[in-house]
């Protein structure tokens, strides 16, 4: 059993908790949130993690993506959570974490807490949650934007990112230009 605690408009703590159920935060009042972290995986030779959800997940089942994530339990700051989502779905730590978007998403009364984190491990390493991933896979640049665009992708986890993708891409066309 999991028990989150909730927040307001503004990100603090109201005193109320909320214990998990299927389907995440369904249920949750108006106006309040519970928070969600999520980490999108470098690694330092600059390829990222795409992991597959396992089919039994009750959001995005079978789909892949580009974090390893969570809701953050009750007493837990968003960095702590980070570290320990990331550690509990795919047995690596990182070298650094960089808060990149704090969004919230009003149909699951989220409050997302979104980092990249840096990772210097062997990549065969990666230890997968049961009932959380079934596989991963490691991808360059150039994949990672062809995950982002495919339909494949979750596109909220995404639009978290947008920064780091519209960063990556408008350097693709540079390189690009540069041999033509």
């Amino acid at each position: 059993m999991e028990i989150w605690d909730l927040y307001d408009r503004e990100g603090k703590k109201t005193g109320r908790t909320w214990e998990r159920s299927n389907g995440g935060g369904k249920g949750i009042p108006d106006g309040y949130y519970h928070m969600v972290v999520d980490v999108l995986v470098q690694h330092v030779d600059g390829t990222f993690l795409l992991t597959k959800r396992d089919i039994n997940k009750d959001v995005y089942p079978g789909y892949w993506e580009a974090s390893a994530g969570g809701s953050a339990l009750a007493g837990e700051e968003p960095l702590e959570a980070a570290r320990r989502e990331l550690f509990e779905e795919t047995g690596l730590t990182a070298l650094s974490m960089k808060l990149v978007s704090h969004t919230f998403r009003e149909p699951s009364h989220s409050m997302f807490y979104s980092y990249l984190a840096i990772v210097d491990a062997d990549k065969d390493s990666v230890v997968l949650q049961e009932g959380e991933t079934v596989e991963y896979k490691w991808v360059d640049e150039r994949g990672f934007i062809e995950y982002v665009e495919s339909d494949l992708a979750i596109k909220t986890h995404n639009a978290r990112y947008k920064d780091i993708i519209e960063r990556m891409k408008a350097d693709m066309k540079i390189a690009v230009r540069e041999k033509e």
